[in-house]
């Protein structure tokens, strides 16, 4: 069979179990709905929450960044993974000991506050929507490559399907549906390392193989270096890009951006006990270890194939070139979802791939690199393809990258409805309404975000578009610093959490629309231009630890001018923080 027909049956099995057990799990109550009753597994719990966290971002991105920025590429796994510790070490327990259902619920009885409530609400949204367009475009990225249809109709099944599991379940339905979702992106991921490491190194174990050599006795790791040095590339495992600074404060980004995201933090609220929250926390991070330590091995394989398959042979020989017209028949599948392009600069006919930047190259008739194009997201997607393996396997990637993508989109999706039907309209507006009347609520608000998310992946705004981990800055200067002010911080008031949270979100948000041309302030001339690193060379993605300590900063001097929190709620606050036996 080929490639068409097998991703057809994989991808129509998968969304057939997604659909099945939607139906089996369909919520009845709004605590089904909003916390999946509160009686899953540590182990189950543990597995929905690592393909709640692994995104779009973790399955098709991640490796792609590394495979092009090397070393550097690192800050993505080290700010990922460390986050999910933080969270897991230092929120997660007192958040699930606290007992409630939404992350702005929390904040607004720990700072006694209908407004601390709403602004929550505010920075939940604005995170969620930035995170979910990601994950929306992927879905329709892998359509349109794998099925060959449009990538609106691709955006529109994937809504579809997440539509059906996620309106009719609520998180139980989620919750069930995302362990059959790592179970897939798990194979899909790891399946095609196994076979690519076995072909270059003879390690059946992509982690070994990393560390192991081709079949000509070189290493991998130097081969690679060797490679892409003679193409005029930076060293693969040496980071010449960006400064120390900005590394040190992206990973930090990622790190508390992590430890912030609410859809992930509400994972923890559908485990009976305390304990079971740490539990379940363990359980995840050794799911999520899985991909994140095969993650480097797939970049590096990655990146080498591609190289060698264009660039056939030395550099200076040209005969050895790739010839335009005997370009394999991956290449032809990629170039026409624009995401690989080709322009014959010097019209040989035969493909240079190199630094443009190495004036050698020019000596030798080449006048510039001919990928003119090469996104960073086909790595995950086309390497099963330029490795020449089966076509179940490039099927079974196609259905990991939708499983990740949707479940993640899902998580964020029913985020977003339960802080508006369960914080806005049952926590402020209309405190009275019953739980049928809340369940409907939650059910049409889900109805509306799906819309919502549909419409921003159909014409994604450009400050987020292929951005996702300034989802992670947004979260990160805005709900970390609240929820870690609000367990370690007794006396911290109602005026110093509003003002923390608008000041950290509205300063990273300046950051980043100036930096994309949206927005233009007279007097912010000092940022410096949108195509150039802005303070202290700090880029916009990385800008979110920066905003984070804006959001401390200004909370503590703004509390300073008001009373402390009342006595009860201390008290409320040390209880959270004693450990408890359960």
């Amino acid at each position: 069979m080929d490639v068409k027909t097998w991703t057809y049956i994989v991808v129509g099995l998968s969304f057939a179990l997604y659909i099945g057990i939607a139906i089996w799990s369909r919520a009845t109550s709004t605590k089904e709905f909003y916390v999946a009753g509160g009686n899953v597994s540590p182990i189950s719990n543990g597995m929905a929450t690592a393909a709640d966290w692994m995104s779009a971002a973790s399955f098709i991105s991640m490796a792609g960044m590394i495979a092009f920025a090397g070393y550097g590429g690192s800050v993505f796994l080290m700010g990922w993974t460390g986050g999910y510790v933080l969270l897991a070490l230092m929120l997660a327990p007192y958040m699930r000991k606290y007992g409630k259902f939404t992350v702005p619920e929390f904040i607004g009885e720990r700072f006694y506050s209908k407004t601390a409530r709403v602004v929550a609400v505010i920075c939940l949204i604005i995170v969620s929507i930035t995170y979910v367009i990601g994950q929306m475009k992927g879905v329709g990225v892998a359509f349109s490559r794998f099925l060959e249809t449009d990538y609106n109709t691709g955006l529109y099944v994937g809504m579809g399907i997440v539509f059906f599991y996620a309106v009719l379940g609520g998180m139980k339905g989620i919750t069930y549906t995302q362990i059959a979702q790592y179970v897939v992106l798990i194979f899909a991921y790891t399946v095609p390392a196994v076979f690519i490491s076995l072909k270059l190194t003879g390690n059946p174990i992509p982690q070994l193989g990393l560390g192991g050599s081709t079949a000509d006795g070189t290493p991998l790791l130097q081969k690679l270096d060797q490679v892409i040095q003679d193409l005029g590339f930076n060293e693969y495992t040496t980071s010449k890009d960006g400064s120390t600074l900005n590394m040190f404060v992206y990973t930090l980004t990622l790190m508390i951006g992590t430890a912030g995201l609410p859809h992930v933090i509400i994972r923890f609220f559908t485990v009976p006990k305390v304990s079971d929250a740490r539990l379940s926390a363990g359980w995840a991070l050794i799911f999520i270890a899985i991909l994140y330590t095969t993650a480097p091995a797939v970049a590096a394989m990655a990146r080498l194939n591609l190289t060698e398959t264009v660039q056939t042979g030395p550099v200076g020989q040209a005969a050895s070139n790739l010839e335009y017209d005997k370009r394999p028949e991956w290449f032809k599948n990629w170039e026409k979802t624009g995401l690989l392009k080709f322009e014959d600069k010097n019209g040989d006919g035969r493909i240079q791939y190199y630094n443009d930047a190495g004036e050698s190259f020019k000596q030798q008739g080449w006048n510039g690199n001919e990928l003119v194009t090469v996104d960073k997201d086909i790595i995950v997607l086309a390497n099963p393809e330029i490795a020449n393996l089966p076509g179940w396997v490039i099927a079974l990637v196609v259905a990991g990258g939708l499983a990740a993508a949707l479940s993640t989109a899902a998580g964020l999706l029913l985020a977003i409805s339960s802080a508006i039907s369960h914080d806005l309209l049952k926590g402020i507006m209309r405190p009275d309404i019953s739980e049928k009347q809340e369940l409907t609520a939650s059910r049409f608000a889900m109805v509306c975000a799906i819309a919502v998310a549909g419409y921003f992946g159909l014409n994604p705004p450009d400050f987020a578009a292929g951005t996702v981990a300034i989802a992670f800055g947004l979260a990160a200067s805005s709900i970390f610093p609240v929820l870690m002010m609000g367990i370690f911080s007794k006396k911290m008031n109602r005026q110093g959490a509003v003002a923390g949270m608008v000041a950290g979100m509205s300063v990273t948000l300046l950051y980043v629309f100036q930096h994309k041309g949206i927005l233009f302030i007279p007097g912010t001339s000092f940022l410096g231009s949108m195509d150039a690193n802005w303070f202290l060379g700090i880029t916009p993605n990385a800008f979110g630890a920066v905003g984070a300590l804006v959001n401390f900063a200004v909370a503590f001097a703004v509390s300073k001018t008001a009373d402390e929190a009342p006595q009860g709620v201390q008290d409320l606050v040390e209880s959270i923080r004693i450990p408890s036996k359960d």
